[in-house]
């Protein structure tokens, strides 16, 4: 018997055991359900608090997951799954710094354990440390040479590196040793390089039906699926495969836009009126990139990163943190705690935003910070860096919400899952971005990707001055620039300006309920 099991009657350790297999295979209803009444038994059992943590996380209540799972590891200190899982935890919570220290020492603890090193180096790319994350991924491959999710990964990071055959045939040899292999055939879908042959696609088909494979597997070999469908022309059967993969994406990590649409006005209400500030040229070495995903971020990164001055530093984690570390200092979320700050206190968190990410600026001035949802703190990047820049990337909002729909994203993007969360979460980006240029007329601005195809080196001056920049010819052979692009559009980056992006056309009246949702007219032939 599993001796994390012990004090528990014997029907007790089966519903934590059914629970369990219930949990692995994302049905959480049916794991809290088996749950329940274990835990009214045994209400400090350990084992029964961190299965209760890993449902609370599950359903995106993260301060409960957190506070469960250190009444079960306070039981357990030196047991090194209980770090591991905390990690875990804290990682989905976006705590990743805090996430990498648990799993730092989940390692230390059973060096030998593959999914420790595993998750280390999931950590370590989340917060672009990604030699650290190939060190880690690869002890753990060292150690379970058939870890298929550490070998994706490092395949994926193959890609940042521009190496896209090389990344190519790593996911080849994946899925000939995992048929059903759900991370290698999103890689390969996601390099937008390779099309798909007929066979793979019967092959795909098959994976999905195999008992071995995850739901997850079904999610990843949906959406690779829905583009091989795509790229014959099958637009019908690209959106099942989509419906298909987004409803068991629903499934296992729900939604709730009311909610998140009453915490964006929450955070509109917060910074009403007149607000205190650091001093005005704090900051002034950061140019935040803000927008929903797909819609052209990555190409202003990369055409600021081929500026002399700037590095291109990617999704960085580090804003939502110093708010977060804020947050528990105060003991109250954001932006409860907005109405009692002074000066003073902004200007401590610019400057610790400032430390956390001072490599950036070891080779040159200034930097980029292009974690997506940085729109959210428009205001408080205002307050804490008054002398920081922010770009609000624009794409039409038919292209954008319907590329986010059949895009895999990870799993703080649940809203993209229903064509009714895509649209709600877009009209709060939009007003978000429309108060934002309103309230931060010259320190915000709304770059539209339509605009930027139209006249690019006309868009490219504009950007760079808005920047305080001076133009640099080499902004415009941006797809020169070799650095490392960690976003779905990596590879699209590394060509010239492409003007043939947009897809919805090609759908015509089927994506009719998508315009629907985003209140646009219905398709016209």
């Amino acid at each position: 018997m599993n001796p994390r099991l012990q004090g528990l009657a014997p029907a007790a350790t089966q519903q934590v055991m059914i629970a369990g297999q219930a949990l692995d295979a994302g049905r959480v209803d049916e794991a809290d359900q088996q749950l329940t009444q274990v835990l009214a038994a045994y209400p400090d059992h350990p084992e029964v608090l961190r299965m209760k943590a890993g449902i609370f996380s599950m359903r995106g209540q993260h301060p409960e997951a957190l506070r469960t799972m250190q009444r079960a590891l306070a039981q357990r200190p030196q047991d090194a799954l209980y770090h591991n899982t905390l990690g875990s935890l804290l990682g989905t919570a976006g705590m990743y710094e805090a996430a990498i220290e648990a799993l730092h020492r989940t390692c230390e603890l059973q060096p030998g354990l593959p999914l420790a090193w595993y998750n280390l180096g999931v950590m370590l790319t989340k917060c672009v440390r990604n030699e650290e994350a190939t060190a880690a991924l690869q002890r753990a491959i060292a150690l379970a040479p058939n870890h298929m999710g550490a070998r994706a990964l490092l395949a994926d990071l193959l890609r940042t590196r521009g190496l896209v055959d090389e990344a190519a045939a790593e996911y080849r040899k994946l899925i000939a040793e995992r048929p059903c292999e759900g991370l290698a055939w999103w890689g390969l879908a996601d390099l937008k390089n390779q099309r798909f042959s007929e066979a793979d696609v019967a092959q795909m088909r098959a994976a999905q039906l195999r008992p071995d494979a995850t739901e997850r597997d079904r999610i990843s070999i949906g959406f690779a699926l829905a583009k091989a469908l795509d790229d014959a022309g099958q637009y019908a059967e690209s959106l099942d495969a989509l419906a298909q993969a987004n409803t068991i994406g629903r499934r296992l990590q729900p939604w709730n836009a009311a909610a998140f649409s009453a915490s964006v006005g929450g955070i509109h209400a917060a910074f009403e009126g007149a607000q205190a500030s650091a001093p005005a040229p704090l900051g002034q070495e950061v140019i935040f990139i803000a927008s929903l995903p797909r819609s052209g971020s990555t190409l202003v990164e990369q055409i600021l990163a081929s500026h002399s001055s700037i590095e291109g530093a990617g999704e960085l984690a580090d804003l939502p943190l110093v708010l977060g570390e804020e947050s528990r200092r105060r003991g109250k979320p954001f932006p409860q705690w907005v109405s009692e700050m002074q000066a003073a206190d902004w200007e401590r968190l610019g400057r610790r935003y400032l430390e956390r990410t001072a490599r950036w600026r070891q080779e040159r001035p200034m930097f980029t910070d292009k974690l997506p949802n940085n729109w959210l703190y428009i205001d408080a990047i205002r307050a804490m860096l008054p002398g920081a820049h922010i770009v609000l990337c624009r794409r039409d909002p038919l292209e954008t919400c319907f590329a986010c729909y059949r895009q895999q994203l990870d799993g703080s993007n649940g809203y993209t899952r229903t064509f009714e969360d895509i649209s709600s979460f877009w009209r709060d980006f939009d007003r978000s971005a429309t108060l934002g240029a309103a309230r931060h007329p010259s320190h915000v601005r709304e770059h539209s990707y339509e605009t930027l195809l139209e006249d690019p080196e006309a868009g490219i001056r504009s950007l760079l001055a808005f920047c305080g920049l001076p133009f640099e010819a080499a902004c415009l052979q941006f797809h020169e620039n070799r650095r490392e692009v960690r976003s779905p559009s990596a590879t699209q980056v590394r060509q010239p300006l492409r003007r043939d992006t947009a897809r919805t056309a090609r759908y015509g009246s089927l994506l009719d309920p998508l315009r629907k949702a985003l209140d646009l007219p219905l398709w016209q032939a």
